[in-house]
């Protein structure tokens, strides 16, 4: 007859892509910043395209530390995950004003509000985020922060003609040099 001592404990399982998805962007929304770190792997990689390469635990808690230094009152909120395996995609919203006393990829607060959107894709390994790859709009974030002038404006088209011009005197000097 079979006791409960006989009875083997039933083995760990792991959390899913999802759950782990859900339990880090609910620790980002908290600014907790040891929960984040504890769902990487040590020398997990993740991307912000255009911004910040990040690896866990250090450059990874350091930059989110800085981020909700910046802006004291972030908020983010999840609005759609969807997840297949080792994967989880995961569309968010983030909103804070620039208000404290950190800069924010090298500029000083500058009390401006900003609001965006973007996409996560996580590959979760052995229950642990093993990289994430995040998009966003950076040229948007500029323009919310006053680092580049808004959309439509005099000074967008200034910007764009010097990129245009500088482009043309790139290409006048190539043809020159090819005629020798």
């Amino acid at each position: 007859m079979a006791t409960d001592t006989d009875a083997k404990p039933e083995p760990k399982r792991k959390k899913g892509a999802k759950t782990i998805a859900k339990e880090y962007f609910a620790a980002i929304g908290a600014h907790d910043i040891d929960k984040m770190i504890s769902l990487w792997e040590p020398g997990g990689t993740g991307s912000i395209y255009g911004m910040v390469e990040l690896e866990a635990p250090d450059s990874l808690g350091t930059w989110f530390r800085n981020l909700f230094d910046a802006f004291p009152d972030f908020e983010f909120e999840v609005l759609e995950i969807v997840a297949a395996g080792e994967q989880a995609a995961v569309r968010w919203r983030a909103a804070g004003t620039f208000t404290g006393p950190a800069q924010f990829e090298g500029l000083n607060p500058t009390g401006a509000r900003v609001e965006l959107e973007g996409i996560d894709m996580l590959t979760v390994r052995e229950g642990k985020i093993h990289q994430n790859l995040a998009y966003t709009n950076g040229a948007e974030l500029g323009r919310q922060l006053g680092a580049m002038p808004p959309a439509g404006s005099v000074g967008e088209k200034l910007l764009l003609g010097s990129v245009n011009a500088r482009t043309a005197a790139t290409e006048a000097i190539r043809k020159l040099r090819q005629r020798g």
